[in-house]
Formats: structure tokens, sequence, C-alpha cells
């Protein structure tokens, strides 16, 4: 793995970690630009860094093995203040796994959400090996979005989830596209996964959204009057009857 400063910086030092499933980040080992290289706890039979010059390094995972397998990152200090790169994901394949991009399914929002100002929409990646992705969508950044922090494993295989919540209004305008591409990473090169849904006209009653919440607030309104108006029928008629039974009652007297 290499690692490069800003060029023409002056920096002397580079730090490498490795962050391994599961575990918090530890540092490998500390080098500096023309001494030696200060591995700590781990061995130099396992590990080796380089620091050729100012403006970059080099490490080295030696003999890997699927104990290896994590996140590595490489670091720079300047005025006591670690600066850190983007890590580089190791995986190291099992035995009997080969290589298999993934199933892209795109699945349109729930029905329980017709009340809801914003639709989800689910994008399922499945059936991938190894866990190399990325997930986007084509709407702007701005749209909330949720993705699976990690993939999750089933038997050999992997699958991650990402839920985009697009306003009501975006759903309900008929044919308009939402695609999401998983970027899968096959060990030469990233290829993209891609598959799209469009969005609907009308709910399944034939009504459009606006008109779907007109129809019901408006039938809660006259629910409410209806009780109002009964409350007060009732009311009345028992009131009317406590007349006539006090008006009989001094009859009788």
């Amino acid at each position: 793995m290499s690692c490069n400063h800003t060029k023409g910086a002056q920096y002397y030092q580079m730090y490498w970690y490795r962050q391994l499933p599961g575990q918090t980040m530890e540092r490998v080992v500390f080098t500096t630009f023309g001494t030696t290289n200060d591995f700590g706890d781990f061995s130099r039979d396992k590990f080796a860094a380089t620091k050729p010059d100012t403006d970059r390094g080099t490490f080295t995972v030696k003999n890997v093995q699927p104990e290896d397998k994590g996140l590595y990152f490489c670091a720079r200090c300047a005025n006591y203040e670690a600066y850190f790169g983007q890590g580089t994901k190791l995986t190291v394949l099992e035995p009997g796994h080969y290589i298999t991009g993934p199933t892209v399914r795109v699945l349109p929002p729930s029905p329980k959400e017709c009340k809801s100002t914003r639709k989800t929409i689910v994008c399922v990646a499945s059936g991938f090996y190894p866990d190399h992705v990325g997930v986007k969508w084509n709407f702007g950044e701005d749209t909330p979005r949720e993705t699976d922090s990690a993939a999750l494993r089933e038997d050999k295989y992997y699958t991650i989830t990402s839920r985009l919540r697009v306003p009501a209004e975006d759903w309900f305008t008929l044919g308009k596209k939402f695609t999401c591409t998983v970027s899968f990473f096959n060990g030469t090169h990233t290829e993209d996964y891609s598959h799209s849904i469009y969005g609907v006209k009308a709910n399944l009653t034939g009504l459009t959204r606006e008109k779907y919440l007109r129809i019901t607030q408006t039938a809660k309104f006259s629910y409410g009057v209806l009780i109002i108006k009964s409350s007060v029928y009732g009311a009345f008629v028992a009131l009317l009857v406590w007349k006539l039974q006090s008006s009989a009652g001094k009859q009788n007297d």
C-alpha cells in the first residue's frame, strides 16, 4: 500500500494503522525519513514499511492470512495533530469462495406510507463476494438516505441495503425514474450494477395523494360534526322525556 503527503510539504513522519473487524484502530509502525522504523509490538517478519522521501511512504503485509482482513490507514502529523487518509480495505479471499457480482433490486414504497409526506424506496444488493461495494442513487445529496454501514454476511455471500426518502410528489409523478447503482470491485476494476423503478400517477384507488388527503380530512370533519349533532339531539330528547315525566307526575298528584 502506498501513501502520499501533500506534494512539497516537509513532513518527515508517517504512521500506519490497522483496524480489524469489530476492533479499535491500532498503530502498527511509525516511520521517519532517513531513520529506522519503529514497529512497537508488531513483528518485522509480518510487516514492512518504507519512507524514501518526505512526500511518500509504503506499507506491506507479508504472507497475508484471513485474519489480516481489515482497514489500513496512513497518517502524518503536523503541529501535534494527526491527519489520516481514507484508508485501504484489505480482503483475503477464502478457500472455495469465488468473486461474484451483486444482484440489485429496487423496491417501491410500502402501502403503509400512504399518509406520509415522503416515500421510502429501498435498494437491495445481494449474492456478492467479497464485500467491496458502494451504493449511490440518482438523486441529489440533500435527499435523505441511509445505507447499511457494512454488508451482512449470509452463508458465502453478502447483502447490503440502502433506503432513499423522496418527497411524495416525486413518487406520484408518472414515469419519474429512481435508480440505485452498486459499484463492485472485482479484484481488477470496479463494475456498476444498476436497477430502476418508476413513479406512479395514482394509488390503487385512482386518487392522487393530495385528493386522498383532502377526502380523508373532509370525512373526519363530517364525522365530527355528525357526532356533535347526535350529542345535541340526544340531550334534547333526554330533556323532553324528563319534562314529560315531570308533567305526568304533577297530574298524578
